[in-house]
């Protein structure tokens, strides 16, 4: 019988011993189906955080990125000199044009402007005689002038000149009496003379009621004019001629009062596109090449774009996986720090001047056949994504420990240097209002707010001190004591405190980095996960004879170690 008992009992045992065995068995598959996701991030992390040497030596990926940033840095500089080349004859030609026009139609100008003004006047005959003479210069510009101009019509459509005076509605004045009585509304009274009107007798309009004028209310006399002029200096760089329209203005400014007229001459230059020319030779073959390069610039840089916003996307994938894997096994959240990691500044930074390089290469193309004229804004775009490409090499650099310095250190001592920069930046504004209100009636260098604060920034750097001190004017002795204690105690504390405070901060973060290289950084969690036991498939294929010849041959221990850094 109790064998029979026994025999009976015996499926039922092995059914119950087979439910305890699955759970078991799930559990280990679970387990080990966990570790292999663990295992897997940790080499996709460690594959992320390697240099593009590293990478081919790990899965012989090749490099595009850094073929295509060292192609882009080659054609983006050479677009930009061939760029700067045309810009420079663009500002030459507006620049002595301007000079010229001075000459031509101020009467007495010296070469060198006395002030933020050209000239000055300090008799009624003078004036008559400077608004009569810019007026017959204009008439006689082709006999006189020894450059390429023309008229032009102004916004009215009308070729010629367009005088306005303005002036205090009516008064009386008697200076020796100390007597006023003037009505404080202004006046403007406009006259257009053509050419028509110019080539009559000259005594016709200059006896005009219009040109009588009451200096004692007078404000000031606005003379504008168009010109128009062609560059063919362009041509001799294999370039296409540019169209100018010159929008020239003088001033005879009177609102001071004082006995002294002060003359501006303004030149507003706009490049219009040539309604017509016919130009044989080889620049228009030229052009043609040009446009083909620029266009391939704006290739190359598109496909970089392309990779850095893609690798910057793998990133934000790969950091949401890390960071759901890191709180469902340590059950705490990711630092900050840690979570930056997958931010690559750098790519940020090459998606930027992309961005401005397409731009800018744009607008070059469009400046070059002549649909648009905007060269400040394209050389603007263009040399500040030169800087930032540039910029951008530091990045390879640092993959060496002995370049990563400088890099780390700028990391360091940034968030310390702009709080600092946010303090003493306060007492830097206080010194600028207040040199501006005190010593900007006497001194040249503090007359606006501007140079107020470059003038303190020079002497900062110790530039042009002795001049600082000795053009204050010595009309006030009371201003003058002021001046002395005002930039001896600014020259004392930035220079002395401030300054080296400053290079202090940064000092010491250098000393700090070099203390972390020398005995190891602080491990981060990022860092202490990536240390952890796991399988590490490395690839022994021998890399291509192009690559190892470039860098991807292993490095002897006497080298300089690679940072593995993205």
């Amino acid at each position: 019988m109790p064998h029979g008992a026994e025999a009976l009992n015996l499926p039922v045992w092995n059914r119950a011993s087979d439910v305890s065995v699955r759970p078991r068995r799930r559990n280990a598959m679970a387990h080990l189906d966990s570790e292999m996701k663990e295992e897997c991030l940790r080499e996709d992390l460690k594959f992320y955080f390697m240099n593009p040497c590293e990478k081919y030596r790990a899965r012989h990926q090749i490099p595009w990125k850094l073929g295509l940033q060292i192609l882009k840095i080659v054609m983006v500089t050479t677009q930009l000199v061939r760029f700067g080349l045309s810009n420079q004859l663009v500002v030459t030609f507006k620049e002595e044009n301007t000079i010229a026009f001075k000459y031509l139609f101020l009467k007495g100008y010296s070469g060198i402007d006395e002030d933020t003004y050209s000239c000055s006047i300090y008799t009624q005959e003078d004036a008559y005689e400077s608004i009569f003479y810019v007026i017959n210069q204009y008439h006689r510009l082709k006999n006189t002038s020894l450059g390429t101009l023309g008229y032009g019509e102004n916004e009215e459509n009308i070729i010629g000149l367009k005088v306005c005076k303005q002036h205090y509605k009516k008064g009386t004045m008697f200076p020796s009496n100390e007597t006023l009585n003037i009505d404080s509304d202004i006046e403007t009274d406009c006259t257009h003379l053509d050419l028509q009107a110019l080539s009559k007798n000259p005594q016709d309009w200059k006896n005009s009621p219009f040109f009588r004028l009451e200096f004692y209310r007078l404000l000031q006399v606005e003379i504008s004019f168009h010109l128009k002029g062609i560059d063919l200096q362009t041509m001799l760089s294999r370039e296409l001629p540019d169209c100018y329209v010159f929008q020239n203005t003088i001033t005879f400014d009177n609102r001071a009062h004082s006995g002294k007229i002060k003359i501006y001459f303004d030149s507003d230059a706009n490049i219009e596109e040539c309604k017509d020319f016919n130009i044989s030779g080889s620049v228009q073959k030229n052009a043609q090449y040009v446009l083909v390069f620029d266009a391939f610039v704006i290739v190359i840089c598109l496909a970089s774009l392309i990779l850095c916003t893609r690798s910057i996307v793998l990133a934000l994938s790969l950091r949401k996986r890390f960071l759901t894997f890191f709180l469902e096994k340590y059950k705490r959240h990711v630092c900050n720090a840690d979570q930056w990691e997958f931010i690559n500044g750098w790519y940020v930074l090459v998606i930027i001047s992309d961005l401005m390089t397409i731009i800018g290469s744009i607008l070059k193309m469009e400046i070059k056949v002549k649909n648009l004229t905007n060269y400040d804004l394209c050389s603007i775009l263009l040399g500040t994504s030169t800087l930032l490409v540039w910029v951008g090499v530091i990045r390879y650099l640092g993959y060496f420990q002995k370049y990563n310095v400088l890099i780390l250190t700028m990391q360091a001592s940034l968030p310390k240097v702009l709080r600092f920069c946010a303090c003493a930046g306060m007492i830097y504004l206080g010194y600028t209002f207040c040199g501006w209100i005190v010593l900007g009636p006497y001194h040249s260098k503090f007359v606006a707010l501007n140079t107020v604060s470059e003038c303190l920034f020079s002497l900062v750097n110790g530039d042009d001190m002795f001049a600082t001190f000795a053009q204050i004017q010595q009309k006030s002795i009371l201003v003058w004591l002021f001046s002395r204690l005002y930039l001896y105690s600014f020259i004392s504390l930035f220079t002395y405190m401030i300054l080296s405070l400053f290079i202090a901060l940064i000092t010491d973060s250098y000393d700090t980095i070099k203390k972390y290289q020398q005995n190891g950084f602080p491990e981060t969690d990022l860092q202490g996960f990536l240390k952890e036991r796991g399988s590490e498939e490395k690839c022994q294929k021998e890399p291509s004879a192009l690559l190892s010849c470039i860098c991807c041959l292993r490095r002897k221990g006497s080298d300089d170690r690679f940072i593995l850094t993205n």
